[in-house]
């Protein structure tokens, strides 16, 4: 647990030195528009990182009471409600949102007739119930937690028209009663707003109802399970690994970086009438198994007994602690996951530091080569007679209205970047993902069979393909067109520019491309043919639509911070060299005026030059510092 203590504190430490190296930049004018975005980008991921552990196994493997042990023995109690049999029946996430205070909210199950994704419903404040959560009562704290495990019975066309039951799938049809009604949770989706240490470090924690319940609730196979930085697939000692165990591991989970597998309940294999190193054999016999089943190193399987730790915890009884091995699963869980989600975090932020430093240094070199160049001027004015001086004052009023020139020109560029800029959204707007929506919901609802709805889910895949293709088009006529004005500048006026920041949507169609491989591994051929067309047609328009859309909504995000960005170093540039041609025509004016003298002019523009370099070297000095506390990049050592 310190390890997450330690990584909150480092997260905590670097945003403090990159927000006095933005409030440095800004001090000394030496940053722009797409730096500021760029800043403020860095330091939101800095505060808002998250860290996501999902616990996912079939019911009465112990998956609650082993949340229990890790994260809340310090409560002296079971806070997650633990028992046999099913405790856990709707999807639990536990985490702090300080914006709101301690509570439970709770999505309906009745929300699931409505063709929107548990992810829709996170923006939709007043449709979840909300229970107030009393931290210094551990017993009502406990109680409130129960609602997580309430049921409700409910008739089979309810049932039926949440996705709960279906009498062609075996696994479902065995719920219905013999009085025709069906036992359903009461709750859709539980979200545990608690400000526990660890949560308020940025810990998430994920309860998954039962295996069965993995396959009714997309929104958990779409986007909350593959997104979890680690993921604990629980098993019973007692059972070993079933094939309904196998199944889901193989669809939803499967071996990967932060994938572990967790043999509970050893205690049942603790067995007085052998010895303890008979004991240890078979279970490490058991291990060996489970690691070959799920194609997991065997060092990937962790033996261990919840129950007994968390009494261990809860009693001081350190021994027994011990004996459940639950140090080592915390040890793996949080020294493996922390240093690889460090080092991502700050990959990403060695990139947008060095976009910021790019960016200053532009702005700099610009205005040094500006003071030199005055300076210069200045200096070559020595000994000269007022002729010479009133021709220096002609010359930079010339320089100053051909360059005032160039900027009307420049609003033509504007018009057409407008006009690019319009076209982008043609195909990449969020109408066009409604548009592609509704068109394969017309073309499933037609289809004769349920096998019949492949073909149009391919062509929806392809067409929302096709508008990110055409859009990463566009995106490059705009790129090309200022590029190609960034340097016709350049040369013009002797400016050091430097290339717009690129765009790409590659990321974008690598999540369309994964949400469509989890779409045809979830419902492949035995799904389709057992389950109704109805069902498959809301599961399709509440998950995997509302991903799609979720993907474009951030895509259009970014392109529209890239477009009110893109003209900004020019734009920096342009006002900084504007502004120097107006201090050079003044000053040589009042040197020619004889209100100024030379020599004290000359010895101004050294000062602001020693300043400049100054807070060059004090700002390289920061940003050196600030590198230093992101460490070293692995992957780069590693290519080395």
């Amino acid at each position: 647990m310190q390890d997450l203590q330690q990584y909150g504190a480092w997260r905590a430490g670097v945003a403090s030195t990159l927000e006095q190296y933005g409030a440095a930049l800004g001090e000394a004018g030496l940053i722009d528009g797409a730096g500021e975005q760029g800043l403020a980008r860095a330091l939101a991921r800095l505060r808002e990182d998250k860290l996501s552990v999902a616990f996912v196994a079939e019911f009465s493997r112990g998956k609650t009471e082993l949340i229990n042990a890790i994260f809340f023995a310090d409560y002296g109690q079971r806070i997650l409600p633990s028992a046999a049999g099913r405790t856990t029946m709707c999807p639990t996430e536990l985490l702090w949102d300080p914006a709101l205070p301690p509570c439970i909210r709770l999505l309906p199950i009745e929300t699931r007739a409505e063709q929107r994704s548990t992810s829709d419903f996170r923006e939709d404040p007043g449709a979840w119930t909300v229970l107030p959560l009393e931290l210094d009562a551990p017993e009502r704290l406990r109680e409130a937690f129960l609602q997580v495990s309430r049921t409700r019975r409910a008739g089979r066309e309810e049932a039926e028209r949440y996705g709960l039951f279906d009498a062609e799938a075996p696994d479902l049809a065995s719920s219905l009663g013999t009085d025709g009604r069906v036992e359903i949770p009461q709750w859709r989706h539980a979200i545990i707003n608690l400000p526990h240490p660890l949560l308020k470090q940025g810990l998430v924690i994920l309860d998954t109802p039962g295996l069965n319940a993995i396959g009714t609730e997309p929104e958990l196979t779409l986007n909350l399970i593959p997104n979890a930085h680690a993921v604990l697939f629980v098993l019973a000692a007692e059972t070993g690994v079933t094939r309904s165990d196998i199944e889901v591991w193989r669809t939803h989970i499967g071996a990967g970086p932060g994938r572990l597998a967790v043999l509970n309940k050893i205690d049942a294999m603790w067995d007085p009438l052998r010895s303890e190193a008979d004991n240890e054999l078979e279970i490490a016999r058991q291990q060996r198994d489970v690691a070959q089943l799920l194609g997991l190193a065997q060092e990937r399987v962790y033996p261990v007994s919840a129950q007994k730790a968390l009494v261990g915890k809860i009693g001081g009884d350190m021994a027994l602690y011990e004996k459940s091995r639950l140090g080592a699963l915390e040890a793996a869980l949080f020294h493996d996951l922390i240093p690889a989600r460090r080092e991502i975090v700050a990959r990403q932020l060695r990139g947008e530091l060095a976009a910021l430093d790019a960016g200053q240094e532009a702005l700099a070199r610009a205005r040094m080569r500006d003071l030199v160049e005055q300076l210069q001027e200045l200096k070559s004015l020595r000994g000269k007679n007022q002729g010479v001086i009133a021709h220096m004052v002609r010359r930079v009023e010339a320089e100053k209205k051909e360059f005032d020139a160039s900027l009307v020109k420049l609003q033509g560029t504007r018009a057409v970047f407008a006009r690019l800029s319009t076209e982008l959204y043609t195909t990449l707007g969020m109408d066009v993902v409604q548009a592609h929506t509704e068109a394969v919901r017309a073309a499933m609802a037609a289809a004769r069979f349920s096998t019949g709805v492949r073909a149009p889910v391919r062509a929806y895949f392809d067409a929302v393909r096709a508008s990110l293709d055409a859009s990463s088009e566009k995106i490059g006529e705009i790129s090309a067109m200022m590029e190609s004005m960034v340097r016709r500048f350049s040369s013009e006026h002797g400016l050091a520019l430097n290339l717009p920041a690129a765009l790409s949507l590659a990321r974008y169609r690598e999540e369309i491309d994964d949400i469509e491989a989890v779409f045809a591994k979830q419902f492949g051929t035995t799904t389709l043919l057992m389950t109704s067309r109805a069902t498959l047609l809301e599961r399709f328009v509440d998950a995997i639509a509302s991903r799609v859309r979720r993907a474009f909504r951030a895509a259009n995000l970014e392109a529209e911070s890239w477009l009110k960005v893109l003209m900004a170093p020019l734009e920096a540039q342009i006002r900084q060299h504007r502004e120097q041609l107006r201090q050079r025509q003044a000053s040589i004016q009042r040197i020619h005026d004889a209100t100024d003298s030379l020599e004290q002019k000359i010895a101004a523009f050294e000062t602001v030059q020693a300043e400049l370099e100054a807070t060059r070297a004090r700002l390289a000095a920061m940003a050196a510092s600030l590198l230093g506390s992101l460490g070293t990049d692995v992957l780069a050592q590693e290519a080395a």
